[in-house]
C-alpha cells in the first residue's frame, strides 16, 4: 500500500515533471538523477528544442510538451520565470481538470519567486494541491535552502512530497505563507549578501597588497569553511544532542581572542554599523518581495 508521502507524489516510483529547463529546472532534475531517481520518470517541458535535447542527452530525462507533463506527472514543478507562470499554468489547466483531485491529480510545486499560492490556485482546477517554494541559487551545487508553504488544498502528504523532492538539492524548512517574504529576504536574497561581503574582503586584501588570485582563494576557502561550521551540529561547543544549528555568536566568539586581530576587525565593523546596515537590507528585501507579490494578487 502506498504511504501518505507516495500518494502525495514523492515516492521514487512516481513521475516528476518540471516545467522549465533553465538553470533551476536543470539543477533539480540533475539532483534527482544523482539521488537515484529513474530518469524515465523525470520529465522536462522546455520550448527551446536545442535546450530540451541538451537536457535529454545530459541527464537522460524525457522531454515532453505541457499537456504530456500534465497527463503523466505525480508532481508538477513550476520552474519558469514569474512572468511566464500564467502561460505555463494555462497550458496544463485543461488536462489537470480532467484528472480527479487528491490521489490522481498531481501536487503542483511552484519555484517561482514571489507568486502567492492564491494566485497559482486561481489558474488551476479547484482543489489542486499547491506548495509554494522559495529556493536559492546554491541549488545549482546541491546546497539549496528551500522554504516551503502550503496552499489551501495542500496538507501533510503534499508537503512531505515536496520535501522529499527538494532533499535531492539541499535542505528545506516550512513556514506559514505570511512569512515567505521575510524568508525570501534572508534566504532567497541571502547568497548575494555573502557574495558582496566576499567581494569586499577580496578588494580589501588587494588594496593592502595581496595579488587578486591569492586574495580570492583565501576568501573563497574561508567563506566555504565558515559555512561548514555554521551547518555542522556541535561546532559551536554546545554539543549536538538537540540536532540544532550552531549559534553564530558562539562561533564568532571562538575566533575572537581578547585584544587580538579579529577583535580589532570586528570593532571596526561594529563602529561602521554593519549590523544596522544588514537589518536595513533584509527589511528592504522583505518589503520589495511583498510589493512584487501584490502584483500577482
Amino acid at each position: 500500500m502506498a504511504s501518505d508521502a507516495e500518494r502525495g507524489g514523492a515516492g521514487a516510483g512516481r513521475t516528476v515533471a518540471v516545467l522549465g529547463g533553465g538553470k533551476i529546472g536543470e539543477a533539480l532534475l540533475g539532483g534527482l538523477v544523482a539521488a537515484g531517481r529513474e530518469p524515465a520518470r523525470l520529465l522536462v517541458v522546455e520550448p527551446v528544442a536545442t535546450r530540451a535535447r541538451e537536457l535529454t542527452s545530459r541527464l537522460g530525462v524525457r522531454a515532453v510538451d505541457a499537456a504530456g507533463a500534465a497527463r503523466e506527472a505525480d508532481v508538477l514543478v513550476i520552474a519558469v520565470k514569474p512572468a511566464d507562470v500564467p502561460g505555463a499554468l494555462d497550458a496544463v489547466h485543461d488536462v489537470l481538470a480532467g484528472r480527479a483531485p487528491g490521489e490522481d491529480r498531481p501536487t503542483v510545486v511552484s519555484l517561482a519567486a514571489g507568486i502567492p499560492t492564491t494566485a497559482l490556485e486561481t489558474r488551476l482546477p479547484v482543489d489542486t494541491a499547491v506548495v509554494r517554494v522559495m529556493p536559492n541559487t546554491p541549488m545549482l551545487v546541491g546546497r539549496a535552502m528551500c522554504v516551503l508553504s502550503a496552499g489551501a488544498a495542500a496538507g501533510e502528504p503534499e508537503l512531505a512530497a515536496a520535501e522529499e523532492l527538494l532533499a535531492a538539492v539541499g535542505r528545506t524548512v516550512r513556514v506559514p505563507e505570511a512569512q515567505q517574504d521575510l524568508a525570501t529576504a534572508l534566504s532567497g536574497s541571502g547568497p548575494a549578501y555573502v557574495f558582496l561581503l566576499a567581494e569586499a574582503m577580496v578588494d580589501a586584501g588587494v588594496a593592502l597588497g595581496l595579488p587578486r588570485p591569492v586574495a580570492t582563494e583565501l576568501v573563497s576557502a574561508t567563506v566555504d569553511g565558515a559555512g561548514g561550521l555554521l551547518t555542522t551540529p556541535g561546532s559551536d561547543g554546545r554539543g549536538d544532542s538537540d540536532g540544532g544549528a550552531p549559534h553564530p555568536g558562539l562561533l564568532r566568539e571562538a575566533v575572537t581572542s581578547p585584544g587580538g586581530t579579529t577583535a580589532a576587525a570586528l570593532s571596526a565593523l561594529e563602529a561602521d554599523g554593519l549590523r544596522a546596515a544588514l537589518a536595513r537590507a533584509v527589511g528592504a528585501a522583505r518589503d520589495r518581495s511583498a510589493a512584487l507579490g501584490r502584483q500577482y494578487g
